[in-house]
């Protein structure tokens, strides 16, 4: 397992910090989002589209569930917020999606987390009391091909470790 800690300080931070990892991601990657409302969920994931390639504007699924985008690879969007549990998430066909030739980002991801795929890079967002733009994010990988992706965005991030 690989960890990675790091922070942002500005909504364009997090996306870029994003748009590192997108361009890092191959068909059938997953990551799973979580942190608080307003954390930077979303903002996260409009910079792993950017790597993606995807140019069409990233909003949050919240009321519509998944969002589809085309780029270098598809992206597919999930927001579990609505949901009441892993269950529901499989009722939307999230297998199809897993196991699919897109990435799947989900947020809120630890409401449904024994739905989603055992290896996956998981992200928390955190905000930093009294710092309005500054986050606090972790990652953490939960497989071969999850630890793959963080070992390869910690030699892009800090390229002389």
């Amino acid at each position: 397992m690989a960890s990675l800690e790091t922070k942002t300080n500005s909504p364009e931070a997090t996306r870029a910090l994003g748009e590192q990892l997108g361009r890092l991601n191959n068909p059938g990657d997953i990551i799973a989002l979580s942190g608080d409302l307003g954390a930077g969920k979303t903002c996260f994931t409009q910079g792993i589209a950017r790597g993606l390639g995807i140019t069409k504007r990233v909003t949050s699924p919240t009321f519509i569930l998944i969002r589809e985008y085309e780029g270098r690879l598809p992206l597919y969007h999930f927001d579990a917020y609505r949901l009441d549990g892993p269950a529901d998430l499989e009722q939307l066909g999230s297998e199809e999606y897993f196991g699919g030739g897109g990435v799947c980002v989900v947020e809120w991801a630890e409401r449904v987390a024994t739905a989603l795929p055992e290896d996956r890079v998981e992200v928390e967002l955190q905000r930093v009391p009294g710092e309005e733009e500054l986050r606090f994010i972790r990652f953490k990988s939960t497989g071969r091909r999850s630890r793959v992706i963080l070992e390869e965005l910690k030699r892009v991030l800090y390229p002389g470790d």
